[in-house]
């Protein structure tokens, strides 16, 4: 009995090349040919497009810039990318300055990046540009690196004095923007995010 491929090698092994596109010297792959592609070999693939549980907002902020959190799932297994929304010159947009058409872009971008992940095109992937246009180019990509796990924070526990005192020294920014930043290191929950925007509004500990 012949041994079953892998997600990442079969996507990997996908024939890609006559939907490769090109902007100026960077080769890429639409977000839409990538999805494609994904479901016509796992048509029970599912994107997921997370959301600020502070504000229910599809991006996240940390007051000054903003990004947005893609994961794709395949037969259990789910990549996670997070991607600045970005301009045409591939610069941060200021948080005043995002509107949803920003953040549309910059999912849907994310979205081939998390494709990419488990094989897809990866082989595109090797600068660090992002063309204007709605497909993606190549950035760099480390496919093999897995993301670092997140501590589950609680109230009481060994890490919340250290966010406690966070909080209290970052009191000028906004709750979903404190929130934000701590949860590039710590998963938290909704009561934990409470207690969190109890302590910016001057209250609890």
């Amino acid at each position: 009995m012949s041994e079953q491929k892998s997600v990442f090698k079969t996507l990997s092994e996908v024939p890609i090349k006559d939907k490769v596109e090109s902007k100026g010297k960077i080769d890429y792959l639409s977000w839409a040919y990538a999805w494609s592609f994904l479901k016509q070999n796992y048509p029970t693939a599912q994107r997921i497009v997370y959301e600020d549980p502070a504000t229910g907002w599809n991006y996240f902020t940390d007051g000054r810039t903003a990004w947005v959190k893609v994961g794709v799932e395949v037969d259990g297994l789910q990549h996670i990318d997070y991607l600045p929304i970005m301009d045409n010159r591939n610069s941060a947009i200021p948080i005043e300055k995002v509107n949803q058409f920003d953040v549309n872009k910059a999912i849907q971008r994310s979205t081939a990046k998390a494709i990419a992940m488990h094989g897809l095109g990866l082989q595109l992937w090797t600068g660090e540009d992002i063309p204007s246009a709605d497909g993606e180019p190549k950035p760099q990509a480390k496919a093999e690196e897995k993301p670092a796990e997140k501590v589950k924070l609680e109230k009481g526990d060994e890490n919340w004095e250290k966010v406690v005192r966070y909080v209290e020294a970052n009191k000028t920014l906004s709750t979903p923007a404190i929130v934000a930043q701590l949860e590039r290191k710590y998963e938290l929950s909704k009561i934990v995010i409470k207690e969190i925007s109890q302590l910016v509004a001057g209250g609890g500990k």
